[in-house]
């Protein structure tokens, strides 16, 4: 993942958040920011904290380096990392504060997924739009891009989701404040690498989550 984002024509940094896993993670990391100076960053935390906390941390980083684009994405090639260019783009050139790439609009795939997985999905987003009356056709969508001045002005500590209700929860959030959001279309692939982190716990509480958000302050 690391060789082909950085080999990319467009030039991107690297940031990850490792919660001190008991694979070498960080080592291997190391050791390309040697091969990489300057693109690779890693922030270290001890414990397991949650994959929403994670991505908080990073983005508060990313705002301190004060990069005007930040992107999130899942490390398991399940999201291309050639579509990085078209998020880009769509906030660059086609005037969005956050692009989402999006298996649910047209043009939008998912490949290798069974059919009862696909349809959960599905229809979760159909849910949320229900509840919170946005328009994203895929709220869930965890592969985007946020300009910078949407994250500062999002309320970051009050966004306490660790699963698919902490991807939903920034989506309203940059919706609720009036930034312009936009979905581009991509093909989600089933993981190349890695195991899926769905469980009852993150279903239950993205479901009565979506309930919650409405009246945070975010």
């Amino acid at each position: 993942m690391t060789r082909k984002v950085l080999s990319l024509e467009k030039e991107f940094d690297i940031l990850y958040v490792d919660d001190s896993s008991p694979d070498g993670t960080a080592d291997v990391i190391c050791e390309l920011q040697k091969e990489f100076p300057g693109r690779i960053h890693l922030e270290v935390r001890k414990g397991k904290l949650g994959l929403g906390t994670a991505y908080i941390h990073g983005f508060k980083c990313s705002i301190e380096k004060e990069y005007e684009f930040i992107f999130e994405m899942d490390c398991d090639f399940s999201h291309n990392p050639d579509d990085l260019i078209r998020l880009y783009k769509a906030c660059k050139e086609d005037g969005a504060d956050v692009s989402i790439g999006s298996r649910y609009i047209k043009g939008g795939k998912i490949s290798n997924w069974p059919l009862k997985r696909i349809l959960m999905s599905y229809f979760a987003s159909v849910y949320v739009r229900m509840i919170l009356f946005i328009g994203i056709k895929d709220t869930t969508a965890g592969f985007k891009c946020y300009r910078r001045k949407v994250l500062e002005k999002i309320n970051l500590d009050g966004v306490t989701f660790k699963g698919y209700a902490f991807q939903i929860c920034m989506k309203y959030a940059a919706i609720k404040h009036g930034y312009k959001v936009k979905e581009v279309p991509i093909t989600f692939m089933d993981r190349v690498l890695g195991e899926s982190k769905m469980s009852t716990g993150i279903f239950k509480e993205a479901f009565f989550g979506v309930w919650k958000m409405r009246g945070m302050d975010l």
